[in-house]
């Protein structure tokens, strides 16, 4: 039977479950499964098909549904389930669109048994709530870290218990960033986990604080993350009050160190919220910039669409210095997927 062979599926929770227990009879080697929950309710069938898989290396659910409320819990018994084949994962997505708080248990439970994992993604981490639950996710090959509503200070623990093979650390700026207490002291802190434990990263989501600590340390992880690809870097300062004039010196200094310390494989800086230079500031950065490979840069500030500064990044543009300058929604530049 053809079948047999199946490595990889893709389907939707509207399918009835006998269908899958009938693959699930024949199907045990299945190492790639996407399912789409379009149909919040348990699907029995989807359950035993994993409970029966011996090699399953990739698992990607996501909710696509309209309903805001529903009585049946439809993530229980699969992912009991994906809990018994955590050890086997390699690489993990979960796009939830209602998590309620009677499936934190289950996950709390799956999270800390991922030991061979290396892409985890997911738009929730609100069931991981307590240090004690953050200390036993312990990922020595994790390579990918995307989440949403993960604190700065959450992060560095789960940084700090990885095996140094991280190449993606992206956080959803606007999400993380909430997280007043002690941030001056938590952003330093990410900054020194980055450097000490992430030499491999390409991609990187950054708060920077308006300090001289600060700014030594992001000049530090510039030096030794030789293989940083794309830099989203998070100005905005509601902590410390700064003048305007001290704002833009701030923003200056920041685009020194870049050009100081940037790693030659820097292809992108993304550039969140009101990040505004001068002309003859950006200009200064983009003649520095010259002899390195192109840049593309993103920013949400609608500045740059005045015509004077498309004239000098058009300029710059010509000359092969910048390969593209962007403005975009926030939304837009914060995704780095």
């Amino acid at each position: 039977n053809r079948l047999e062979s199946l490595c990889e599926l893709k389907c939707d929770t509207s399918i009835d479950p006998s269908y899958f227990y009938g693959l699930a009879s024949i199907c045990q080697y299945i190492q790639r499964l996407i399912i789409v929950n379009v149909v919040p309710k348990p699907n029995s069938g989807i359950a035993k098909l994993i409970e029966v898989q011996k090699n399953l290396k990739y698992f990607e659910w996501t909710d696509d549904f309209e309903i805001d409320y529903f009585t049946d819990d439809p993530y229980k018994e699969t992912f009991l389930e994906l809990e018994k084949k955590a050890g086997f994962l390699n690489h993990l997505i979960l796009f939830f669109l209602h998590v309620n708080n009677s499936d934190y248990a289950t996950m709390q439970r799956l999270l800390p048994k991922l030991h061979n994992i290396k892409t985890l993604k997911t738009n929730e981490f609100d069931f991981i709530d307590e240090r004690n639950i953050l200390d036993t996710l312990v990922y020595k090959d994790l390579e990918i870290l995307n989440i949403d509503y993960l604190s700065i200070g959450e992060t560095s623990i789960i940084i700090e218990n990885s095996g140094g093979h991280l190449k993606e650390v992206s956080l959803k700026p606007l999400d993380y960033l909430h997280d007043l207490d002690n941030f001056s002291y938590e952003s330093l802190i990410f900054i020194r986990k980055i450097y000490e434990n992430c030499p491999l990263i390409e991609y990187l989501s950054l708060a920077l604080m308006p300090s001289k600590n600060h700014f030594i340390e992001f000049e530090k992880l510039l030096q030794v993350c030789q293989n940083l690809k794309s830099l989203l870097l998070i100005t905005s300062n509601s902590y410390i009050f700064e003048t305007e004039e001290e704002i833009l010196e701030n923003r200056k200094e920041i685009l020194k160190i870049l050009i100081k310390s940037a790693p030659i494989n820097l292809r992108e800086i993304r550039f969140f919220d009101e990040f505004n230079v001068s002309l003859e500031v950006l200009e200064e950065f983009f003649e520095k910039w010259r002899g390195r490979p192109a840049l593309s840069i993103l920013t949400s500030n609608s500045i740059y669409k005045e015509e004077d500064y498309k004239n000098l990044i058009d300029k710059y543009k010509n000359n092969g210095v910048i390969k593209s300058f962007k403005c975009e929604s926030e939304e837009y530049v914060e995704d780095m997927n």
